[in-house]
Formats: structure tokens, C-alpha cells, sequence
């Protein structure tokens, strides 16, 4: 049996060769934000545990048996790694009383933790990219975001299906409410034991319910859809007409909930068939009463979140590979002038801007060739003992077969410029 220490289960390290294609996958989504005059923001992976129960809600599967609470031994607080962004990004929108001059467009990224059986595409510690647009009321803020998400669909050569839905406002599900109680009391056998235990407390998320069992019942129950006010449905009407005059194929789908209380008005996911089980990739909608539920001046609010592995296990059934980081200039080096030197240039061209790996390690000057090819540099830089002498380097490419030129420093940053 191994003694060695092995990672938490549903906890994954990111290999450099896996971590050069996050870094291509952050890099475009840090230019699509940008196009689209969204500001980074980062918030602590920690935070006192009530911010979740009250943003989230406490009958949800997130509150009741996947968050990971411990409490603190220096002061007795309850603390919890965040399990999503959009309650830590508006504590600290209405903490630092962000909206002070109007709306702001914000996004996140980084790890978020939920205690839940590991499978694919879901893990205990899992990324998100976030998105919200605070101060914003219109189906025309709810559009945007969709259509934002169709557009870096394209970048990254992926295709989802979208699937929205409207959950009106709170007076309208309060009238579903009492009718969903009243028709699943009346079919009390039928329900599972989840679905027992929501069903005073939550019963909308019932019909979130994944039990095939409960798929029938759920179907013939009363639809959310008859009690929207002209209001909301108005906002929905306008949502969809701006999504058509965009290009933007969509379905309805009156059974999407989403598994978080604070939701209003538009619901929306991105769904896939290439995932197995997990297909929804990204998720979101409008969540115009949570600012104020957690202690800030009312506003409306709406945004998204998309699962980074998700998305990235997505991608490798498509046609688009992202491009991972070479080298310009691997330096091969013999001689102890030419160590010398070796450095002066590796210096140089890092100055001018050229990713460049110095050989470290000793070695002869053929094992040295072999690292600088394994390295997927575009030329070998030689320096010899003559080459130190006359401040000169000798380039081989690496990639095209051309042949080899020896020059002056100076040229040879030039010729290495892309």
C-alpha cells in the first residue's frame, strides 16, 4: 500500500500542460468581457456562512448538503467556502457601495467549492467564470447576456442549446405556490422523500426534481407560466423578440427553476447532450431582490455563471484546439565564455519581448539539442565559446527545416520577432 499523500477526491491539480490551455481559455474570455465593458472584481473563497443561507436560500440541496462550513476557533464565526459568485460579488458591491453612481458590469473568476459525489464535469472544487450586470432593469440587460454567451460560444467552437423561462415576480409565485402545495398534499404518495421535505418549505424546486419517478406528477402540475402578472410576462415577450432580432435560437422551457432562491423573472441555461449527465454549461438570470435582501439600496440585478471545466471538456468534442504557449528561443551553450554570455542574451531578449528558455543543468551540446526541441521553441539559440567571443549568436530553426544563420545580437531579436 502507497504511503504517498494523494490530492482530495473531487479536488484535481492542473498540470502544466492542462494549465497552458486554461490560460488560453482565460485569456479569451478576459478579451470577450473586455468587448463588452465588463470590469474583473475578486472576492475571498471565504465567507461567514449566513451570507449564503440568506442569498441562496436555506431549503436548497447547496445550503442543506453540499457547502463546506466550518467554524472559526479564533472567534466561533461559521465560515464557508464560497459554493457560488453572485452572493460574494453583491456583499461586496453593496459593502464598498459600488453603485453609488449608477450601474456597474462586473465579472469573477476562480475556484468554487461544493461537498458532492465527484463525476465528470462536477467536483468538489470546481471554476466558474461570473458575470453580473447590477443597476440594470430592462429585458434588454437580460438579452445582452445571452447574447454575450452566443458570441464566445463561436470563439471557442462550441454550440449549446439555450433554454429560458420566466418565474415571474414574488406575488405571482406566491399564487403558484399555494397551488403547487395543494396539488402535490393531494398526491402526497407520489412524492420522494426530497420532495416530501420541500414541499411546505420550497415545492418549486419539486419541479426541479432529476427523480424519472417524479417526471409524470411533475408534468401535470399547475404551471407557473398561467400566474405571471402583464408586467413580467411583457418583459419576457420583449426578451424573446430581442434574442429573434439577434439570430438567437431558443426554447421554452416552463420546468426550468434553477436551484437558487434568489431568481426572479428571467431563468436561463445553456445546454449540451455531450456531457453526459451534466449538461448545462452555463446558467443564469435576473435576481432583481437580492441586493436589497442582503442589506443594500434596492436595485435590479441579472447575470451568469459558467462552469470552466464544463466548458473546457465541451471544447475537445469540437473542431477548435486552443493554442498553447511556445517558447521563441531555447539557448544552447558550451563553454564557459559562452555560459557567460548565454545569460547577456537570454537577458536581451527577454527585454525585447521574447519568451526564452536558458539551458540550466549542464550537459552536452546534443542532449541540449534534444531539450530545445522537447521545449517546441521556434529556433535554438547557439552559443559556442567562438560565437562569446564575436557577441554573436548562431539561430536554428527548430520547426521549418530552413537552414541555420549566425548573426550579430542585434539582428537576431529582429529575425526573432514574429
Amino acid at each position: 500500500m502507497s504511503n504517498h499523500i494523494q490530492s482530495v477526491r473531487g479536488m484535481n491539480d492542473c498540470l502544466p500542460e492542462m494549465s497552458d490551455t486554461w490560460q488560453a481559455f482565460e485569456s479569451i474570455v478576459r478579451d470577450w468581457l473586455r468587448r463588452y465593458g465588463y470590469r474583473e472584481m475578486r472576492t475571498p473563497i471565504l465567507e461567514q456562512t449566513h451570507l449564503f443561507k440568506r442569498a441562496i436560500g436555506e431549503v436548497t440541496d447547496i445550503v442543506e448538503k453540499e457547502m463546506y462550513t466550518f467554524v472559526d476557533e479564533l472567534n466561533g464565526e461559521s465560515l464557508t467556502l464560497r459554493p457560488e459568485g453572485t452572493a460574494s460579488a453583491v456583499r461586496a458591491v453593496i459593502q464598498h457601495n459600488l453603485l453609488y453612481d449608477g450601474g456597474k458590469r462586473l465579472w469573477y473568476a476562480g475556484p468554487m467549492f461544493r461537498h458532492e459525489r465527484p463525476q465528470k464535469g462536477r467536483y468538489r472544487q470546481f471554476h466558474q467564470v461570473g458575470v453580473e450586470a447590477l443597476g440594470f432593469a430592462g429585458p434588454d440587460t437580460d438579452a445582452e447576456l445571452i447574447v454575450m454567451c452566443a458570441d464566445l460560444w463561436k470563439r471557442l467552437g462550441i454550440a449549446p442549446s439555450l433554454q429560458i423561462n420566466t418565474l415571474g415576480d414574488p406575488e405571482s409565485r406566491q399564487r403558484h405556490r399555494a397551488k403547487l402545495i395543494a396539488y402535490f398534499e393531494a398526491h402526497q404518495d407520489a412524492l420522494d422523500e426530497d420532495a416530501k421535505r420541500r414541499l411546505h418549505s420550497n415545492p418549486l424546486r419539486i419541479l426541479d426534481s432529476k427523480n424519472p419517478a417524479m417526471q409524470a406528477l411533475n408534468d401535470a402540475a399547475p404551471r407557473l407560466m398561467d400566474e405571471i402578472d402583464a408586467d413580467a410576462l411583457a418583459h419576457f415577450d420583449a426578451l424573446q423578440a430581442i434574442l429573434r432580432d439577434n439570430g438567437i435560437v431558443f426554447e421554452i422551457n416552463p420546468r426550468l427553476v434553477r436551484g437558487l432562491d434568489y431568481y426572479n423573472r428571467t431563468v436561463f441555461e445553456w445546454v449540451t447532450d455531450q456531457l453526459g449527465a451534466q449538461g448545462t454549461v452555463c446558467a443564469g438570470g435576473r435576481y432583481d431582490g437580492l441586493i436589497e435582501q442582503l442589506g443594500g439600496k434596492p436595485a435590479p440585478a441579472a447575470g451568469f455563471a459558467m462552469g470552466i471545466e464544463r466548458l473546457l471538456a465541451l471544447m475537445e468534442t469540437g473542431s477548435v484546439a486552443l493554442a498553447t504557449p511556445v517558447p521563441d528561443a531555447y539557448i544552447v551553450h558550451a563553454g564557459d565564455a559562452a555560459q557567460r554570455y548565454a545569460w547577456q542574451v537570454a537577458a536581451a531578449l527577454r527585454g525585447a519581448g521574447l519568451d526564452t528558455v536558458l539551458h540550466c543543468g549542464g550537459g552536452s551540446f546534443k542532449s541540449q539539442m534534444k531539450k530545445a526541441d522537447a521545449s517546441r521553441a521556434r529556433y535554438a539559440l547557439i552559443i559556442g565559446d567562438d560565437e562569446a567571443t564575436a557577441q554573436q549568436v548562431t539561430l536554428k530553426p527548430l520547426r521549418d527545416g530552413a537552414e541555420q544563420i549566425r548573426a550579430e545580437l542585434a539582428r537576431a531579436i529582429d529575425y526573432l520577432k514574429p
